[in-house]
């Protein structure tokens, strides 16, 4: 991502929210053929730094190498245009805000039984939403022998670059302006502006390494 110090997110907490919010993540691998991305569901597997959980659709495992190299683990939180019509009058530049995070790590492939407890508690996450949420286990036998048609991965994040772009470098009254105006347009944007309006302001520390001193 592009280098901008005073955006940086450098909280591990902060990640793994971002990451809980949004886990519809972007895997990108650069292989011995090129690079190749694909798009999976992730779920953060709770530990002392940063781990996560998923699937591939077989074949893709065997497009990404998956397991054989260092991969990136793209996480795109809530994002907008800014209008400059919401600035103080004179100032004319837009921008984009948003709350990204790039996580990289090599993972690691799950046995059968972890593929399969991995893909239950993947499908329960998701379901304890719904009135009438579905379990894998109302079906064992079928669900067993659909899940071997993927493969599961865990991965531990060695490093990650993480931005919450939210207008700081604003003043707080045209940072409350954008953010009501974001209310109507991006509710989910503004959410995050004011989530994080309070908060101290971000590290300068570029690159965050995980497991270091």
């Amino acid at each position: 991502m592009r280098h901008t110090p005073h955006f940086l997110m450098t909280d591990l907490d902060e990640v793994r929210h971002l990451i809980r919010d949004n886990p519809w993540a972007t895997f990108v691998s650069a292989t011995s053929k090129g690079l190749i991305a694909s798009h999976y569901p992730v779920l953060v597997d709770e530990s002392e730094d940063i781990t996560i959980v998923s699937h591939f659709g077989r074949p893709d495992e065997i497009l990404h190498e998956l397991g054989q190299h260092e991969i990136l683990v793209i996480i795109q939180g809530p994002h907008g245009y800014i209008s400059p019509s919401w600035y103080a009058p004179g100032d004319l530049i837009p921008t984009w805000n948003h709350v990204t995070a790039h996580l990289y790590g090599t993972p690691e492939i799950l046995s059968e039984e972890e593929n399969y407890t991995m893909l239950s508690r993947l499908t329960g996450h998701f379901e304890q939403h719904y009135p009438k949420g579905r379990s894998l286990n109302e079906d064992e036998a079928g669900t067993r022998r659909a899940a071997k048609g993927t493969i599961g991965l865990r991965m531990r994040v060695t490093h990650f670059d993480a931005r919450a772009k939210l207008s700081q470098n604003k003043t707080d009254d045209i940072r409350e302006n954008i953010t009501t105006r974001l209310k109507e347009h991006n509710p989910a944007l503004a959410h995050e502006m004011r989530r994080t309006q309070s908060s101290k302001p971000p590290s300068t520390t570029a690159g965050t390494p995980l497991g270091s001193p």
